[in-house]
């Protein structure tokens, strides 16, 4: 099994190509996963124990879209407390690997699949 850490991204769903942080999370050792909203939970379910979880919010999301991520965010936070794994919230993709780097030197790296 591949021992990169991995990270799950959900978006909206509309991903412009210099939206993404899969190049980004790539260039520090991150395998990562995007996926729609609607998505999440199923994927989620797929990944055993991710290094982290990034909440990409649109930098133009309207309330409600806001409140749904914030929402989806407060869960996921409670299901995965006992874990550690961060729940990070970003408006964009700038600064959002910064505050996946700081979040993640918080938490101790899990070993390796072995």
């Amino acid at each position: 099994m591949n021992a990169m850490p991995k990270v799950l991204v959900v978006d909206n769903g509309e991903r412009a190509p210099d939206g993404a942080l899969s190049a980004e999370l790539a260039g520090m050792g991150y395998a990562s996963v995007t996926t729609p909203f609607e998505a999440a939970d199923d994927v989620l379910a797929l990944i055993p124990s991710p290094a982290a979880v990034v909440l990409q919010m649109p930098r133009q999301a309207g309330w409600a879209e806001r409140r749904r991520f914030m929402e989806l965010a407060s869960r996921l936070r409670k299901n995965l407390a006992e874990s550690g794994t961060p729940v990070i919230i970003t408006g964009g993709v700038n600064g959002a690997a910064t505050m996946l780097q700081n979040q993640l030197s918080m938490h101790a790296v899990a070993a390796p699949d072995l």
